[in-house]
């Protein structure tokens, strides 16, 4: 029974989406904090992409799909992929002739965003924690 409450979808993602979503604030932070740092470059972290992945598979859609035909061959389910938010430096777009890439409108959008993101992520998994917990009292 535990397995099944600690092995669904909002107990494997969500913690992990709001994990990246911390990640990323400290990120942003960091990046506004030195826009006026000459040769700094900007960070970025990836994790949504990779959650994707690891959901859905590699590129599903133009790949065949594996299957087992008999007992004896090798099980069709690949190794699962587990997604973990990294930090990414951009090495891109330098606008400034003091070779700093932060835009400050950029980031403080990216910011409003991310902060969005956390909050509906928290949300749910606010939300699906309280079913569990009604799930839990509703016998008494």
């Amino acid at each position: 029974m535990l397995e099944q409450i600690f092995g669904s979808p909002a107990f494997n993602y969500l913690p992990r989406a709001m994990t990246a979503a911390n990640m990323r604030q400290e990120v942003i932070s960091n990046n506004i904090a030195n826009v006026n740092t000459p040769n700094f470059r900007k960070s970025t972290v990836n994790f949504e992409d990779m959650l994707a992945r690891e959901i859905y598979g590699e590129e599903s859609n133009k790949k065949l799909k594996m299957v087992r035909t008999r007992e004896n061959h090798l099980p069709a389910e690949p190794k699962k992929y587990h997604a973990e938010p990294t930090i990414v430096q951009d090495t891109t777009n330098i606008m400034r002739v003091d070779h700093n890439n932060v835009d400050i409108d950029m980031e403080m959008a990216t910011l409003t965003k991310n902060n969005l993101y956390y909050n509906a992520v928290a949300t749910k998994f606010g939300g699906y924690v309280n079913q569990l917990k009604n799930a839990i009292t509703s016998g008494n």
